[in-house]
């Protein structure tokens, strides 16, 4: 048995102890540099390194509520909520209860539970188009899995995905991503062969394109929430769905960030259009790792064992994940989103407020729960070329001011903002008091 460690005096001794928290006497900057020379760039997640943003990341040790604390015991007010996938509020009793229950009933399996089952029947009453679901580890599985899903079912190869959508770290769909890709300032990735994406086809996001028989699915983020938060524009997603039943492609809504956020069903419930598949994540793990497909019957029923389309995950439908998500779930009620909407409106308010009177142009537009922030101009944006008007260098120094000020934003201009039930009045008012100081001090610097 391993003793529990101390953790003010273990990051200095050098532990390697499994139980340690790495918290203490050591500075973010220490504990950074350790990180870097056992992990590449000393992140698992490649935003997170400040490379947009300059200067070396906090080093989070714990979370509750609207806040996070870093190594050194700051306290910040956090926007980021692990992008999304916090909505509740960082360890919010009722999850960190069910999990601690899950927990003691074991880990893993690799068998099925009941868990998952109750967790897709959850997902399939909120969302009437997922007449089946499965489960895995991560939305870009989920993103990955739906593409070979519809590939599969249509016998066809071609895909179409928006500019600026972002669809996790999947070869074919990094062809001019959004979010982290955006972030590092690269079209795709390196180690990606020509003909990984040889078949993936970039149009504007908010045009219907004009498709033929070789397309074998349309995937897009309903709003599109990697390139700072860009909403539908009338008649988009209607049109895609009309344009996919022309050709008999499939339409693929990634709702791995507004799923279960926008609402109870999602984007499509809140634009009123069905799509064949859609991918999930973020919320429905209450914070734990997962993501999963859900769609028509005949499609899903394609996947393996039922069908030829294989797919399989050793952790897929993880107990503790699952019982996460299902008290996630079940707590989000439609009074928990309107008051979500009130607050994330609040959110984007205060913001605009902070850099008018800071003289600094700025546009926070908000669908839903979801903020976005446009730095450096405020003209509206409904496609990606508008969302790289924004000044990267004045998102900096607003996020470097808001950090000074205990506020902690994404470290990537062209990221969501996340409120969640952490977020209470008291919260934002302080938020609105460092917003025009920071506001102030980047214009200023």
């Amino acid at each position: 048995m391993i003793e529990l460690c101390d953790p003010v005096r273990c990051v200095a001794a050098g532990c390697s102890a499994t139980t340690c928290t790495g918290v203490g006497l050591a500075s973010n900057d220490e504990l950074f540099a350790r990180s870097a020379a056992a992990i590449p760039g000393g992140v698992n997640s490649s935003i997170r390194a400040f490379k947009s943003v300059g200067g070396r990341p906090y080093v989070v040790a714990r979370a509750e509520g609207a806040h996070v604390w870093d190594a050194e015991g700051t306290r910040y007010i956090d926007l980021v909520q692990s992008y999304g996938a916090v909505i509740l509020g960082h360890a919010h009793p009722a999850i960190s209860a069910a999990v601690s229950r899950a927990a003691a009933d074991g880990t893993s399996y690799g068998a099925p539970t009941a868990r998952e089952m109750k967790l897709a029947e959850a997902i399939r009453e909120r969302v009437p188009s997922c007449e089946r679901v499965r489960f895995m580890n991560s939305g870009t599985e989920a993103t990955s899995t739906a593409v070979r899903l519809a590939r599969g079912y249509t016998g066809r190869d071609r895909l179409v995905i928006f500019h600026g959508n972002f669809h996790g770290a999947t070869d074919a769909l990094l062809a001019a991503g959004g979010s982290g890709v955006a972030t590092l300032g690269i079209p795709g990735t390196a180690g990606v062969p020509a003909g990984a994406v040889g078949e993936t086809l970039v149009v504007p996001y908010n045009v219907v394109p004009t498709l033929d028989e070789t397309v074998a699915a349309v995937i897009v983020e309903p709003v599109a929430a990697n390139m700072g938060v860009v909403a539908p524009i009338d008649g988009f997603l209607s049109g895609l769905r009309a344009e996919c039943d022309r050709v008999g492609a499939v339409l693929i809504f990634d709702e791995v960030i507004t799923g279960f956020r926008l609402g109870p069903s999602g984007a499509q419930g809140r634009y009123n259009v069905r799509p064949d598949l859609t991918t999930f994540g973020k919320v429905i793990g209450g914070g734990l790792p997962i993501g999963a497909v859900g769609g028509r019957r005949e499609i899903m029923e394609t996947l393996s064992p039922l069908g030829p389309v294989f797919h399989a995950g050793t952790l897929a439908g993880n107990p503790i994940a699952t019982a996460a998500g299902l008290t996630a779930l079940d707590l989000l009620t439609d009074d928990v989103y309107v008051e979500l909407e009130r607050r994330a409106t609040r959110l984007a308010e205060l913001l605009h407020d902070a850099c008018s009177s800071a003289g600094l142009p700025a546009h926070f537009p908000h669908v839903g729960t979801l903020v976005g922030a446009f730095i450096g101009h405020d003209s509206p944006v409904v496609n990606f070329d508008d969302a790289r008007r924004t000044d990267e260098s004045m998102y900096a120094r607003l996020f470097h001011a808001m950090l000074a000020e205990r506020v902690a934003m994404a470290p990537g201009a062209y990221e969501a903002l996340f409120v969640g039930l952490g977020h209470d009045d008291q919260v934002l008012s302080d938020l609105a008091d460092a917003a025009h100081r920071a506001a102030a001090d980047a214009v200023a610097h």
